[in-house]
């Protein structure tokens, strides 16, 4: 897949192309995602049109979290069989794009957009004031096949990123990667802990999250860990560590059952599947240690059935 992220000069011809803000790649956009996929059978160029940055990061000083980082975004589409991803960067100049020019130069100039897929509900350029009934009007002016596809539900709620990432900041893993579609994950390089798992015969792997991503409530979570494509069932700690002298920034330490390799600076993910309980402050390392002990039998336990 290539990947074009803050560059506005791009040229392609012939293709299938879906927009959106694509945070958390849900069943929602699985569904567009897999529409622009199928045109590739007659000879289109499948390409996914995101943004670099939320555009909800333009209008606030606080950094808008995600559910999914940039990088953690781009590893996920390779896996599917997208040719292209171009991560626009979202600035003043690019919230002021009339939408018709956008239509004219972005997606006919730059992509030679022959099918345009998005939700029912997509907005773009100058006051979002562009919408589907804008793409409709241009569809034989330029040439293009509009495809609007309905929103997709999950036990009659809207599938939506706003409503995944409330999943998440409750804890409720469960529901939230059922509408993901696949596991929330954390993904980043094995750093140097203070190896206290190792003193307690429990070796651990410690993350540190990109300071936008979206994490759940600090405690401790039924995890995989994905190293190599071969996923490993284990136990994670989210949150500061206070037992042994509270950490300053919220990390992510896991326990993987029965592995004993070095990953100190190897690329993994940890999927989160089962919230267990809140992390806690214990009086002796002995008594942490009994309860890492309960929360292994417990993710055991959960993923023997």
């Amino acid at each position: 897949m290539e990947y074009i992220a803050g560059n506005t000069n791009f040229k392609f011809r012939n293709s299938a192309v879906t927009l959106g803000k694509f945070d958390g790649i849900h069943l929602g956009h699985q569904l567009l995602l897999d529409k622009v996929i199928s045109f590739k059978q007659l000879g289109y160029l499948a390409i996914m049109f995101s943004f670099l940055y939320h555009p909800g990061n333009l209008f606030s000083d606080k950094e808008f979290e995600m559910i999914y980082s940039e990088d953690e975004k781009v590893a996920k589409l390779r896996q599917m069989d997208m040719d292209v991803l171009i991560s626009y960067p979202f600035t003043e100049a690019t919230r002021s794009i009339e939408p018709e020019d956008f239509i004219k130069d972005i997606l006919v100039g730059q992509m030679d957009a022959k099918v345009i897929v998005v939700g029912n509900d997509f907005r773009f350029g100058r006051n979002r004031r562009g919408d589907i009934e804008l793409l409709k009007q241009y569809e034989n002016v330029y040439g293009y096949q509009l495809i609007a596809c309905e929103k997709r539900t999950w036990k009659d709620e809207i599938i939506s990123s706003s409503s995944i990432r409330n999943k998440i900041k409750e804890g409720n893993i469960k529901d939230a990667n059922e509408m993901l579609g696949q596991p929330y994950f954390i993904m980043g390089k094995v750093l140097h802990g203070r190896k206290i798992g190792r003193t307690l015969g429990m070796p651990t792997v410690n993350l540190v999250p990109m300071s936008n991503k979206l994490l759940p409530p600090c405690g401790v979570y039924a995890t995989k860990t994905i190293v190599d494509g071969v996923a490993y069932e284990g136990v994670t700690n989210i949150g500061y560590k206070p037992t042994v002298g509270e950490e300053k920034q919220k990390g992510v330490e896991t326990y993987i059952f029965d592995f004993d390799q070095d990953l100190y600076g190897k690329e993994i993910m940890v999927e989160l599947y089962n919230y267990q309980r809140p992390e806690l402050k214990f009086d002796t390392i002995e008594e942490l240690k009994e309860k890492m002990h309960q929360d292994i039998l417990i993710a055991k336990k959960y993923f023997a059935g």
